[in-house]
């Protein structure tokens, strides 16, 4: 593969029925809330590669789903998005879903994740020969820790020293990642998984978290905290990014997805980290202002939203000059 051809993400994750519910008035507990519900195609690898490939990359999928209406529609949205579908159907289990409720301004109250098809087969798939040609022929692996910690451990092993790039997706599944977190090229997660895996209080600083993640092994990550400053990382130097107000806020669900999915490709396109994460920033600023996690967007709308994006302020060390993670 030329240096200018498209670089190949295979992403191994979740790719199930996204379901949103957002209530119209103050969020009263314990009470009926007038609200709308909504429902569409998203998991967070998904997301991200929908971003990812928007942003320049090509995208395969490895994930898992039922033999069900909810597996039929997932399966015509990755089609849709243009992105190669190596996933596997289980005839007699049910589609994944996660089911959020959000506030009037899109922040989310409480979110549902019924995925136990990821933790049941995801490791036996990962020794499928047909995923260790597709790992060998992509230029990187993107995964999240809808993965079991089993089926994690094997990822390293089939990049074959290509980038992995993973999510971490929740508090709860975020320890699942702690075996191979010396073994990833960058980890995208947030406070509250931050202090799943390092044991320090989620409501601290993000940049707080950089050290006790590089202690556990991890040498490059970006960690958010909603519209708080985003701290990024890697073996060069540390900076943070404070995140341009939104012009509107639709849902905040994605932001994340966006923020890793545009992050990576643009770091397998040779971008130094404190730019890519910029890009991923913009990415993220589009999925906010959007009713869509993963949103259609124009080269000129990107570009508008990147240039609100403010230049990364150093603490630790300088960025990279050239990126360390092309393949």
């Amino acid at each position: 593969m030329t240096s200018q051809a498209r670089k190949i993400i295979l992403g191994i994750g979740g790719a199930h029925i996204d379901r949103r519910g957002q209530v119209s008035v103050d969020f009263v507990p314990g009470a009926s809330n007038p609200g709308t519900m909504g429902e569409d195609v998203g998991g967070g690898t998904f997301n991200a590669l929908r971003t990812a490939t928007r942003r320049g990359a090509d995208a395969w999928l490895m994930s898992v789903r039922g033999g069900d209406a909810t597996g039929d529609t997932v399966a015509r949205a990755i089609a849709q998005a243009g992105i190669r579908d190596l996933s596997v159907t289980f005839l007699d289990r049910r589609t994944p879903s996660y089911t959020a409720l959000l506030d009037r301004h899109g922040d989310i109250i409480a979110a549902l994740a019924d995925m136990s098809l990821y933790d049941l087969a995801f490791g036996k798939q990962l020794r499928r020969a047909s995923v260790r040609q597709a790992a060998g022929q992509a230029d990187a692996l993107f995964v999240d820790a809808n993965l079991s910690a089993e089926a994690l451990g094997r990822v390293p092993g089939l990049a074959g020293g290509n980038p992995v790039f993973a999510i971490a997706i929740s508090p709860a599944k975020a320890v699942r990642l702690a075996q191979v977190l010396g073994r990833l090229a960058c980890l995208f997660l947030n406070t509250r998984e931050a202090a799943a895996l390092t044991g320090l209080d989620a409501a601290a600083d993000p940049i707080d978290f950089v050290a006790p993640l590089r202690e556990r092994g991890l040498r490059s990550g970006v960690i958010s905290k909603g519209e708080r400053r985003v701290a990024a990382f890697d073996e060069a130097g540390a900076f943070v990014v404070t995140p341009p107000k939104p012009r509107r806020i639709l849902d905040v669900t994605g932001a994340g997805d966006a923020l890793a999915g545009a992050t990576a490709a643009a770091l397998l396109s040779g971008t130094p980290l404190s730019q890519a994460v910029r890009q991923g920033m913009a990415a993220a600023l589009l999925a906010i202002e959007s009713a869509d996690p993963a949103p259609q967007f124009s080269t000129a709308e990107f570009e508008a939203a990147l240039a609100l994006v403010p230049e990364p302020s150093p603490v630790q060390g300088t960025p990279e000059k050239e990126s360390p993670y092309v393949a």
